[in-house]
């Protein structure tokens, strides 16, 4: 069965949406987010404050990207349910990632740059910071209802996949803000697969290969059926 396709109304709509966020993260990133109005976002975009207001509800919601969230959804459900529940997150991170600045899948994908300025703008404005956890919390309950849990589902173990997933996005907020202040000089897929290589050692094996066709630098090690990180004494010399 072949996906639906957005119709002209939904690209349009998608189109306008994107123009007064790249407008506004411009003026906020130059001038700071305190000081830009949202009618200056509106005029500079060449919208009215009420279209603004239309796409984005509050002034906050114009730092925030909604695409990651949708990505990481779908690529959790799609993952086999047999797999331990941080491989099945932590491969979505990272292919989601893959999908947003690496030009690949249906996904358009999103100027480095643009979420560079997002980044530093979340971690360097207070109100910001404040929304962020907000939209994380979301995200993680997003993931949660995409490993599909069934009703049979005891209470300890939906609680250990509450704190399987919390854990990995906190890894990917690790990764995240080393990219934003090395300026991305490093492959942002990368950077979530050491990060999380470094919290859960073997159990994550994502598959991920960067650019050049290659593993990533730290390696990813082969899959562990178990959910824990590694103990220091069973790592190899």
């Amino acid at each position: 069965m072949t996906e639906r396709k957005p119709t002209l109304r939904e690209r349009q709509r998608a189109g306008t949406r994107r123009v007064i966020q790249e407008h506004a993260v411009r003026l906020f990133t130059d001038r700071g987010y305190d000081t830009v109005t949202v009618a200056e976002v509106a005029e500079a975009a060449g919208v009215s404050a009420m279209t603004v207001y239309r796409h984005f509800p509050t002034k906050e919601d114009l730092v925030l990207i909604d695409q990651p969230a949708r990505l990481i959804a779908e690529k959790v459900a799609a993952s086999p349910a047999t797999q331990p529940v941080v491989r099945r997150v932590g491969g979505a991170l990272v292919d989601a990632a893959t999908v947003l600045i690496g030009d690949e899948g249906d996904e358009p994908a999103v100027s480095e740059r643009f979420l560079l300025d997002c980044l530093r703008l979340m971690v360097s404005t207070p109100a910001l910071r404040a929304r962020h956890l907000d939209s994380q919390y979301a995200l993680q309950q997003a993931i949660v209802d995409a490993l599909g849990l069934d009703d049979a589902t005891t209470h300890d173990a939906a609680f250990r996949a509450q704190a399987a997933t919390s854990a990995c996005l906190a890894a990917m907020h690790t990764a995240l803000t080393r990219w934003a202040e090395d300026d991305g000089q490093t492959e942002l897929p990368d950077l979530i697969a050491r990060a999380l290589a470094a919290s859960f050692g073997d159990v994550v094996a994502t598959g991920h290969r960067n650019r050049g066709g290659h593993n990533p630098p730290s390696g990813v090690l082969p899959p562990s059926p178990e959910l824990r990180p590694v103990d220091a004494s069973e790592k190899k010399v």
